[in-house]
């Protein structure tokens, strides 16, 4: 099979692009073409006073990767397409020029960016559904996206074009969501529930913990991921200021929040809060090696939590806020623990408790290895896939 993968990668790699990565070398690894479209946020730096004129119009109907990508289809003729991220540089565009070629495609829905601006379903720190229910107008008003007018305007323009032609219904033959409480989400958003399927992202290579009297000391409470509010992480370092025993903390990433939360840490001596800035992916299972378990404090509508499964994966469990899809990865007193979102208190009380007893942890640690076995290997990963991609060939002949 021939599957042509194209994905509008961040300024910031993150998540989405983490997934996008793994899923095209598993594809590659199980002896499948793979043909690349690949736009850049970066290259917005060096375009010029025109280019940046038609940035909104691009973002519409971006007529240079609809050009591009019907020459690709024409020379490569994959069997399908399968888009990560359009936006803004490749743009639903794309999927008219793959309708015209014939080429059936796959959408994976890695945010909410369809049925909200600012993709997060979050405003003002609180979860907020507004457009879903009563259009894009509010979040103009309120500058949800970047807290911009303009950037607003300009991805609400884009959202009600695409919802006005029903590209979001006629153009793409799956959408690939990546929990239950994602696809509830987006059918109740308006997609099809027919064309709406449920395949979670995965972990690959498996880092293969010891689970035997090898295991190396948990020795820190971990957190991986963005400083940013969103993710909590103002209430992850202010739970850790409630706490009454000195519990290790360590924070792998980077963000807005970082010089804040990192200066509100060192004025407090109590808190042993290590701030090692962004690593690399590679990185992580070390880390998770020696953390006792994560903490995951996230205050928005995760569609997945890529950090929870990396826990998984390496037999360490996850405390997570009770929101979202985190609440359907994260099984209470079995692979982990849950706390209300945004609540330092009760985050502090599980991390206390978590951290008295590690026999309990241990055993929640050894169930989540047994989660990710189940549910979040490569092996079934590419099982799921090669079954969506067989569908949409299947309704296309």
């Amino acid at each position: 099979m021939k599957v042509l993968l194209a994905h509008n990668r961040y300024q910031r790699p993150g998540g989405e692009d983490v997934a996008a990565s793994s899923e095209k070398g598993l594809v590659i690894a199980r002896g499948h073409q793979v043909v690349e479209y690949v736009r850049y946020n970066d290259e917005v730096a060096s375009y010029g006073h025109w280019r940046k004129a038609t940035l909104m119009a691009r973002t519409v109907w971006a007529w240079d990767s609809y050009r591009e990508i019907k020459a690709l289809l024409r020379v490569e003729r994959p069997d399908v397409a399968h888009f990560h991220n359009t936006f803004p540089l490749i743009s639903p565009a794309a999927y008219y020029a793959c309708r015209e070629a014939g080429v059936p495609v796959v959408q994976t829905l890695h945010n909410y960016r369809l049925l909200c601006p600012a993709a997060t379903f979050l405003n003002g720190g609180r979860v907020c559904e507004a457009c879903t229910e009563r259009g894009f107008r509010r979040a103009i008003m309120g500058r949800c996206y970047r807290q911009s007018f303009g950037a607003t305007l300009t991805v609400s323009l884009m959202l009600g074009a695409h919802r006005w032609l029903q590209t979001w219904t006629r153009l793409v033959d799956c959408y690939i969501a990546l929990t239950e409480f994602a696809r509830g989400k987006f059918i109740a958003g308006g997609l099809p529930p027919e064309r709406v399927v449920v395949k979670p992202n995965f972990v690959y290579p498996d880092p293969h913990p010891d689970m035997g009297n090898g295991c190396p000391r948990r020795e820190y409470a971990l957190f991986v991921g963005r400083l940013s509010e969103e993710k909590g992480a103002h209430n992850l370092i202010a739970g850790w200021a409630r706490l009454n025993t000195r519990i290790p903390l360590v924070v792998a990433g980077d963000g807005p929040l970082r010089s804040m939360l990192a200066e509100r840490a060192s004025r407090s001596n109590c808190l042993p809060v290590t701030f090692l800035g962004r690593i690399r992916r590679q990185e992580v299972p070390a880390l998770l090696a020696g953390a006792r378990f994560l903490v995951f404090p996230s205050e928005c509508y995760e569609t997945f939590g890529l950090a929870a499964v990396e826990a998984f994966a390496c037999a360490v469990p996850v405390l997570a806020s009770r929101i979202g899809a985190l609440e359907e990865l994260v099984t209470e007193a079995q692979t982990g623990l849950t706390f209300r979102p945004g609540d330092p208190d009760d985050l502090a009380a599980k991390v206390s408790w978590a951290w008295s007893d590690p026999d309990e942890m241990a055993a929640m640690g050894r169930a989540a290895r047994a989660e990710y076995e189940a549910k979040y290997t490569a092996e079934r990963n590419y099982e799921m896939l090669m079954e969506i991609y067989g569908k949409v060939l299947g309704a296309k002949d």
